[in-house]
């Protein structure tokens, strides 16, 4: 038997910590009229905290499940089936076509750039051209992440490098209530993954990487790459039986393969085929398909011109706006040939030699 390794996770908080973390977020002077109450408060996250109430509110999972009798979280389970009627409704031929726009960039004008990004325009320029092919459209604006109240994408904690199944699909690691982890955004983008016949990712290019709130997401997707769908097989988080489940043959199921997917990627110095490149990889990885050539566009708008000036670079710039057109139309022929049947990954049939 594989054994667990252990020895890096620092020792629970002390009380006078917790109190000092706690208390972090009610500096604001407004908060003194009710300091008693907020005493109250802190007693019972405290005890939560201490006591790891990580779901503590559970339902027994029932007979889908390999273990009926064991208590699933109520947030996962209904999180977990609104990703089975979403996938049913995507798989009906008579619903109709449907497109997730994600929009990569941190800026809105809700904070503090006080404007809004490029890449949010650009998200509405596809938009567009997917609507007037009566394609429904989500918008995916990640900026949220900075601008909207309480609102997170809490970070991959890795649990697929202990073992696959103990990745499971949709993540169980969040909400941790005893934690204070809530308020995570990926039980709705999941859904909204899991709805859509396409993706189109508009990103800008962020010191040669993706923006943080892009890659959060991309991170919390490892799951739909191999994941778990019965975390009662793994009574939770138990990492040993998850040691034992992979090894004996796990068949590292793709829960979003065959969708189709176009890209814009955008910088003003360097770094946009990097970019490009890195999310190609990973979408093909997940088992997605490209909707072509010009269905993935790296390019740069206003070169080496100032911030400032930015979106007057974009107003400029009318061929770029017609290729991000065109990944958009691209997509949307890609759609049509996938829900007719036309559409699909050559190698789809074929048997991985290296499954993980």
């Amino acid at each position: 038997m594989t054994e667990p390794r252990k020895g890096q996770a620092p020792a629970p908080l002390g009380r006078n910590e917790f109190h000092l973390k706690f208390s972090r977020s009610f500096m604001d002077p407004a908060f003194v009229e009710v300091k008693d109450a907020l005493a109250k408060v802190e007693e019972i996250a405290w005890d939560n905290y201490i006591d790891g109430h990580k779901a503590p509110v559970t339902v027994k999972a029932g007979r889908e499940f390999a273990d009926p009798d064991y208590d699933l979280s109520i947030e996962w389970k209904a999180t977990r089936d609104q990703l089975l009627a979403a996938e049913a409704k995507q798989k009906n031929p008579a619903t109709p076509s449907r497109v997730l726009l994600i929009c990569g960039a941190a800026r809105n004008d809700g904070s503090c750039p006080g404007e809004i990004s490029k890449t949010f325009r650009m998200t509405e320029m596809a938009k567009q051209v997917l609507e007037a092919e009566k394609i429904e459209v989500d918008v995916l604006d990640l900026s949220l992440l900075t601008s909207d109240y309480d609102l997170h994408i809490h970070p991959c904690k890795g649990c697929v490098s202990t073992a696959m199944p103990l990745c499971h699909w949709p993540c169980s690691c969040y909400p941790n209530h005893g934690q204070r982890q809530t308020n995570d955004w990926m039980a709705q983008i999941y859904e909204q993954w899991v709805a859509a016949h396409a993706i189109i990712i508009l990103t800008p290019v962020y010191w040669y990487q993706t923006p943080s709130v892009l890659k959060l997401m991309i991170d919390r997707l490892v799951c739909a790459d191999g994941g778990n769908p019965d975390p009662t097989t793994t009574s939770g988080k138990d990492a040993k039986k998850a040691k034992a489940l992979e090894l004996k043959d796990w068949p590292y199921p793709k829960h979003l393969a065959g969708r189709a997917y176009g890209l814009v990627v955008h910088g003003d110095v360097a770094g946009i085929e990097g970019v490009r490149r890195g999310l190609s990889d990973w979408l093909d990885w997940m088992g997605l398909i490209d909707a072509g050539a010009q269905s993935r566009l790296d390019r740069f708008v206003g070169y080496y011109e100032s911030y400032a000036e930015s979106h007057e670079a974009l107003d400029r710039d009318v061929a770029f706006q017609q290729e991000v057109a065109n990944v958009a139309k691209a997509v949307a022929i890609a759609v049509g040939e996938l829900r007719r049947g036309n559409l699909s990954a050559p190698d789809a049939d074929l048997t991985r030699p290296r499954p993980k």
